[in-house]
């Protein structure tokens, strides 16, 4: 039986709730939310300009099942519990083909720490995490084996030792599998241990201390000693690892394209970086929107008091609301920050590209056939180029020129052109320019498209520079930013037109662009720099001649201070927390 959209539409409640599109088998296709949805379920079948992932998806629906809740928060729930069961082919879901580690305590006299990654619970004991790689856990182990002592070994292992193993002589057990420690006294070790999992050190650092000081009034120097050390130890990690934000509990989440990056900062410690892949390209407001109850709705989460996000999103107030009630306290999720959270911010999104780019050979070769079909192309271009030109108010300008062939970016025949002889400001004649100084003299390898970042002043510019080189086989393409990421308006002859946000064809040339913009932004600096005669630390606001000179003393010149991180700057005497990042976000754009 045909599905009459317009019959089921009639008898549809207004109130919120459930909605899961099934085919003609019963197979559930999609599962979404609606706060309205009669209003919803109608743009289905209403819109005409409809991306071709959801014109494929109406054209399968045999069936639409609604489940009605009271609240559109209880449909939230409910929808991250159906997407989870169903496993929806045109749901955004999240794979990192892994499970997550735990630090594992045993249930035993004596308890071993190790890591646990099959299911929570499995084992009798207490569980700590989940942490976001195997990195950090064999990195906290090492930290707890170190300060504690605490035992490592198998069962098996522990039951048939007849003499101290190697750990001992390297002083990173106390044998307790030989009985060179006490049941009480192992116990106080595991519970510092276990303090220090939970974030409490100050907690750990308060009971040593005390420990400390009636060991020496008991004239116990050797157990002091052992104190005395412990202590030293734990400051100097704190000292190394609390720098970051605020000793607080926080999840920085950046999105982009098909990958959502996860960094987990526990106790103000980095505890490391997870990615998360859909199966096809989004908007980042998409992946997120998908992404936080998915993830955060889950049993047994580790939810902190704060999660930041790389991007506005809307529903931003009910997903927080939702998520603190499965915490049982409030989360606070938000988006605009500054200092040290920004830092982190970018430090997530530079992530999210690299986990990207390791995925990038299929998705490049899908990108590329996605944009063969959207420019009616008889076959996959082998070349392709985009221009993009750079400066500040006229001043030193300079035109990129980068290359992608059928494999990706060709950096080694990206060209930059020092802009000369024109009107300050004038970017037609600077694309004039560039395009003629490329092409004059150019025999071999030219282009099948060539981008220009502009609107149709650009593309005219182009069109006449290739018309009198005899280049008119060239494909030309204009780039006009849009008010946001995906509203760009590509102008192609004297055709003004739109992909859907979600196009991998037009992923594959926002990608080209930014390429060439990063590329002439960096050229534009240098050569700024130098034209000034002056370093580039002038450009960097709060930094004057005595901050300069003290910087490049320090690191021994400019590429040392080039290669240094936050921490290294704010070692710097008369560099500060609010100074150091500033530095650090300059040169990295250079």
């Amino acid at each position: 039986m045909n599905f009459n959209p317009k019959d089921f539409l009639a008898t549809l409640t207004h109130k919120p709730g459930v909605y899961c599109m099934l085919n003609n088998t019963g197979t559930v296709l999609y599962v979404g939310k609606a706060r309205n949805l009669k209003k919803r379920l109608a743009s289905y079948f209403t819109q005409t300009t409809q991306a071709p992932k959801t014109r494929a998806l109406v054209a399968q629906i045999a069936k639409i099942e609604i489940t009605v809740t009271h609240t559109e928060n209880e449909a939230l729930i409910l929808e991250n519990t159906l997407i989870k069961y169903h496993q929806p082919r045109y749901n955004i879901l999240f794979r990192d083909d892994k499970s997550y580690p735990y630090i594992y305590l045993s249930d035993h006299p004596f308890p071993r720490l190790t890591l646990y990654r099959r299911r929570r619970g499995k084992q009798k004991g207490r569980y700590f995490g989940p942490y976001p790689d195997s990195r950090a856990v064999h990195k906290t182990l090492h930290l707890l084996q170190t300060l504690f002592l605490i035992r490592q070994c198998e069962e098996s292992v522990f039951r048939h030792r007849s003499r101290p193993c190697l750990q001992y002589q390297i002083k990173r057990c106390t044998a307790p599998c030989v009985g060179f420690i006490d049941e009480a006294s192992y116990q106080e070790d595991v519970q510092h241990a276990v303090l220090f999992l939970q974030g409490k050190n100050q907690a750990v650092m308060t009971t040593l201390v005390e420990k400390m000081n009636a060991a020496k009034e008991k004239l116990a120097y050797e157990k002091a000693a052992k104190f005395r050390d412990q202590i030293r130890a734990i400051r100097k990690i704190q000292a190394h690892q609390y720098v970051s934000i605020d000793k607080g509990n926080i999840d920085i989440i950046a999105a982009v394209s098909q990958c959502v990056q996860l960094l987990t900062i526990r106790d103000g410690r980095q505890m490391g970086s997870r990615a998360f892949f859909s199966q096809h390209p989004q908007t980042p407001q998409n992946l997120l929107l998908a992404f936080l109850p998915q993830y955060y709705l889950a049993p047994d989460r580790d939810i902190p008091n704060e999660i930041i996000l790389n991007q506005d999103i809307e529903e931003i107030a009910m997903l927080s609301e939702v998520i603190s009630q499965q915490r049982g306290q409030q989360v606070h999720i938000h988006s605009r920050v500054r200092g040290i959270r920004a830092r982190w911010v970018e430090m997530a999104l530079e992530n999210a590209r690299t986990s990207l780019a390791q995925r990038q050979p299929s998705q490049y070769g899908e990108r590329l056939a996605a944009l063969r079909l959207a420019l009616n192309l008889e076959s996959l271009p082998q070349r392709m180029e985009c221009f993009d030109i750079s400066h500040t108010q006229g001043e030193a300008t300079v035109a990129s020129c980068v290359v992608f062939d059928a494999e990706g970016p060709r950096h080694r025949d990206y060209r930059r052109f020092n802009i000369e002889n024109i009107t300050p400001g004038d970017d037609y004649a600077a694309m004039e320019q560039a395009l003629r100084r490329r092409y004059s003299h150019l025999e071999t390898q030219f282009p099948d498209i060539l981008f220009v970042d502009g609107g149709l002043g650009q593309v005219k510019v182009a069109e006449s520079v290739l018309s009198e080189l005899k280049l008119t086989h060239i494909g030309i393409i204009g780039i006009a930013k849009g008010r946001q990421p995906g509203l760009e308006t590509l102008i192609l002859a004297d055709t003004a037109f739109r992909l859907p946000k979600d196009s991998a064809a037009l992923l594959l040339i926002q990608q080209i662009r930014d390429e060439a913009h990063r590329f002439a932004i960096t050229a534009h600096r240098r050569r700024r720099a130098k034209r000034r005669r002056t370093s580039i630390l002038e450009e960097i606001e709060g930094i004057g001649p005595k901050r300069r000179r003290d910087l490049l003393n320090h690191f021994g010149g400019m590429q040392g201070v080039l290669r240094a991180g936050v921490d290294d700057l704010i070692a710097v005497p008369g560099i500060d927390q609010q100074l150091a990042p500033k530095i650090y976000e300059f040169l990295k754009s250079v």
